[in-house]
């Protein structure tokens, strides 16, 4: 498995959400920022940036920093080996919503 086969898969799971999210894979180029995750999403009003490695797979430093920004602005930042890590993030923004609702 190559680590864009996880990007790929993720893709696809976003895209099943339908309406409530919004993503695309940031391109890594001159023209682009580095260090800034695979995938960038909004799902339900929260900021998502997912960083796909391969298990194993070490973050560089910039990641990490871009990754520590996002967290500290408010946002949720962190790496994804799976769709299964993805689904375990968008279960936990489903629950933070129903806390604020409830």
């Amino acid at each position: 498995m190559l680590e864009r086969d996880i990007v790929t898969a993720i893709r696809k799971y976003l895209a099943s959400l339908g309406s409530d999210v919004f993503f695309w894979k940031e391109h890594g180029s001159v023209y682009g920022t580095n260090g800034v995750p695979d995938i960038i999403c909004c799902y339900k009003g929260r900021f998502l940036g997912l960083e796909c490695k391969l298990p194993g797979g070490r973050l560089t430093e910039l990641q990490k920093r871009a990754i520590e920004q996002i967290n500290r602005a408010g946002g949720f930042a962190c790496r994804m080996e799976s769709v299964e890590d993805v689904k375990r993030v968008i279960a936990r923004v489903d629950l933070e919503r129903s806390d604020t609702n409830a």
